[in-house]
């Protein structure tokens, strides 16, 4: 499955980053490759533990960051 991870800055100066294909996965950063570490973490969590509770098979995972 390929997910993507979308950054933007908002007005106040800080930086959040989504994972759109996983409802609830965001996070801020100071700067923008912080926003998408701390996405990418979360997003990875989210998967294993999908995978832990059966909710999600095993696959292969792909992540791109939106330009």
């Amino acid at each position: 499955m390929n997910y993507s991870v979308e950054v933007e800055q908002e007005t106040d100066g800080r930086w959040i980053a989504e994972v759109p294909e996983l409802p609830g996965v965001l996070a801020y950063g100071s700067t923008a490759d912080e926003a998408i570490v701390k996405a990418e973490t979360l997003a990875l969590r989210v998967m294993a533990d999908r995978l832990e509770q059966g909710e999600a098979k095993a696959q292969s995972i792909h992540l791109t960051v939106a330009a």
